[in-house]
């Protein structure tokens, strides 16, 4: 009777289907396969603890509430580490755009506290864009009117009674002007948009009309 209830228990793909004789080898492999993918398995730390987590990017630190809660719902530790690279990753760029956003915020309130209001920057700023789109290329006024110092040499530049370097080759100064019209030439600048090279044009003119 036990022998019946055995042979009942075995799956149909272990039996000869003419014979009804039990194929042990099939048997064995079936077992082996199913050992070696349980060997395979993922196994879980004894507690949130041990997870292993690697937070080298520095954007944030392993939270061990956050930690608890996914052990308690078995995960791995390689899943574990792919949560953390993902809200890494996606928060990387958020974070660098909100530090740039602060930055710009930052340098408006120093140029209207430098130009005494907001009243007076409004006006100013007007002036300045007007005449920077008439006399600069256009990437040395973006440069120029994304800091501070920037602003302050453009300034400089549009009080100033001397040659401006224009648009379209106009009259220019001794005194590096003619260096920096070469530059703005040169294929990395208007082609290329070189960023090293592009900065040095700009830093060009902050040198020469920055206070």
């Amino acid at each position: 009777m036990n022998d019946t209830l055995l042979d009942n228990e075995i799956p149909k793909k272990f039996k000869n289907p003419e014979t009804g004789e039990v194929n042990v080898t099939a048997m064995a492999k079936s077992y082996k396969a199913l050992e070696h993918k349980m060997s395979q398995a993922p196994t879980l730390p004894k507690s949130h603890s041990e997870y292993c987590i690697d937070c080298t990017h520095g954007v944030f630190d392993p939270d061990e509430d956050l930690n608890r809660r996914m052990f308690e719902k078995g995960f791995t530790n390689d899943q574990v580490q792919f949560v953390y690279d993902i809200a890494a990753e996606k928060m990387v760029p958020m974070v660098v755009e909100m530090a740039g956003d602060f930055q710009a915020d930052r340098e408006v309130e120093k140029l209207i506290e430098h130009f005494g209001g907001v009243d007076k920057w409004k006006e100013i700023s007007r002036q300045l864009l007007a005449f920077g789109q008439k006399n600069l290329p256009a990437d040395a006024l973006d440069s120029l009117s994304s800091s501070f110092e920037g602003v302050l040499a453009l300034h400089n530049m549009m009080n100033n009674e001397e040659p401006k370097i224009s648009n379209g080759g106009g009259a220019m100064r001794s005194d590096g002007t003619m260096e920096l019209q070469s530059m703005m030439k040169d294929p990395k600048y208007w082609r290329d948009k070189d960023p090293s090279f592009v900065a040095k044009v700009t830093e060009g003119f902050q040198r020469m009309y920055g206070k």
